[in-house]
């Protein structure tokens, strides 16, 4: 990506107009250092503009009573025009944020695409009314939109996270204010561009980048009807606090600790392969990240081994180059969480085995090794806190009994795998960890599942029906004796 992007505007109820404030966000190049882009900070005044837009879209508006399979019309040509710039997109992400080309082709923008044509499917076959027998009678259960969405999303997968809110919110009929991260809002005007040319009717859809305080107006606006926030968990405590005083619904996806529990049967080749990017995709910084990697102590020198060569092999730099596997770490801040989490690893008794510092000829960046911290005990800091950068912990265990315990002693709840021989009891295993979404023998993320996590992991759900209702009220209509129709 060449020189500065420019946004002097912001995009309101499906046009771009001049914002209310002089306040100005720059973009700066985690790779570089360099700013790379400025848009407009969106003022508590652009707040109100929008909201108000938002709410006689929906209120007033076509939207949200034209037929489903309109809308599904719509918004295929935003998943459409998703795919036809997905290498812009994910150009554009990879130099915001620092993820590395060949992830981001595949899940900031391909990914992004995919979340948005699994929405459709739901809303396709989705039961908008259906007729039930009640005690007293027959009933009508209708499904309706709730209303003015604010969905706040974070930086490390910023269209993946935008699909993953837009796409049921709009195919619910929801109107939506879109607040994204002051670190990476250029390509949210990629999106907006795409939305306007798909047709949105106006007032649907705004996108205002704005920093913690002007999000905060947003959530607690009481023209707004629910609020999808993905975050961190006192972030996201904050957002459910804001949105308790108008009783505004909340989804809120938040942070984790997940573990990879590999049982002594497992297949070490096939296990690492798999372990690997799972741990340290997107540098890291993925609420998913399976950061804790359970190992029984039969075999933990051999497993520790095998993962020290193949975090050894990751190839470390320019997030652009499409060799790269693990770019630079968003910002400073992040950088320096990341290497005060090794220190304090390193001085509750954990061994470095790889990493630990700046990789050489990276003296610019925000760049930190991949790093494992070896024989980690569960109740260190180092283990028990999201560090959202690439380091993982290693943890020996004894039995599988123990395993669970250690995988389940945590305030998180997101993801989690676990890695065998015997497939049946992978399964038994994924039944009895309390997390939200969890893989045997593999790693992956499905968009017709629901999505969310447990404990401190977050309330409610993404993808799937689930998800899709999260953006719909429940109606119910009485029917007279012999009116049932």
């Amino acid at each position: 990506m060449g020189g500065v992007v420019e946004h002097g505007q912001l995009f309101v109820g499906g046009e771009f107009v001049d914002p209310l404030g002089t306040e100005v966000i720059e973009v700066v190049s985690p790779h570089t250092e360099e700013v790379i882009g400025r848009v407009p900070h969106a003022s508590r005044a652009d707040v109100d503009r929008a909201v108000a837009v938002a709410r006689r879209a929906f209120d007033e508006g076509p939207w949200p009573r034209m037929e489903p399979a309109e809308r599904i019309d719509v918004v295929g040509r935003i998943k459409d025009g998703i795919a036809a710039r997905h290498d812009e997109i994910a150009r554009l992400i990879s130099a915001e944020n620092g993820s590395p080309y060949s992830w981001s082709v595949l899940a900031q923008a391909l990914g992004a695409m995919m979340v948005w044509d699994a929405a459709i499917t739901v809303a396709r076959d989705f039961p908008y009314e259906e007729r039930r027998d009640g005690v007293l009678g027959k009933i009508l259960v209708r499904r309706e939109p709730v209303g003015v969405v604010a969905a706040v999303v974070p930086w490390n997968v910023p269209q993946f996270v935008a699909a993953a809110k837009l796409a049921p919110a709009l195919l619910a009929g929801c109107a939506v204010v879109l607040k994204p991260s002051p670190e990476s809002p250029l390509d949210a005007y990629l999106l907006a561009e795409i939305a306007r040319e798909a047709g949105l009717p106006e007032g649907v859809l705004s996108v205002l980048p704005a920093d913690r305080e002007v999000s905060e107006y947003l959530v607690g606006h009481p023209g707004v009807d629910k609020v999808s926030f993905t975050g961190s968990v006192p972030a996201g405590k904050r957002v459910m606090e804001v949105a308790a005083r108008h009783l505004t619904r909340v989804t809120l996806e938040l942070g984790g600790k997940s573990a990879a529990v590999v049982l002594p049967d497992a297949d070490l080749e096939s296990a690492v392969a798999g372990i690997v990017p799972a741990a340290f995709m997107n540098n890291g910084q993925a609420c998913v990240a399976q950061t804790r990697v359970l190992l029984p102590r039969s075999r933990y020198d051999e497993f520790a081994d095998a993962l020290v060569a193949a975090v050894d092999a990751l190839v470390v730099g320019d997030p652009l180059d499409p060799a790269t596997q693990v770019g630079p770490l968003v910002a400073e801040r992040q950088r320096r969480r990341s290497l005060d989490y090794i220190r304090l690893g390193e001085e509750a008794g954990a061994e470095v085995l790889t990493g630990g510092g700046r990789p050489r000829g990276l003296d610019r960046g925000w760049y930190v090794e991949p790093t494992l911290l070896g024989d980690v005990d569960n109740s260190w800091r180092v283990a028990r806190e999201e560090i959202f950068g690439p380091v993982v912990c290693l943890l020996p265990y004894g039995d599988e009994d123990e395993a669970v315990r250690i995988a389940d002693d945590s305030a998180y709840g997101l993801s989690g795998s676990v890695w065998t021989g015997d497939v049946e009891r992978g399964i038994d295993v994924a039944r009895r960890v309390r997390t939200g979404t969890y893989s045997v023998n593999t790693f992956s993320l499905d968009m017709l599942g629901p999505f969310g996590g447990y404990k401190d992991s977050g309330l409610g759900r993404e993808f799937g029906p689930e998800g899709y209702g999260a953006y719909l009220e429940h109606k119910m209509i009485h029917l007279p004796p012999g009116g049932e129709g």
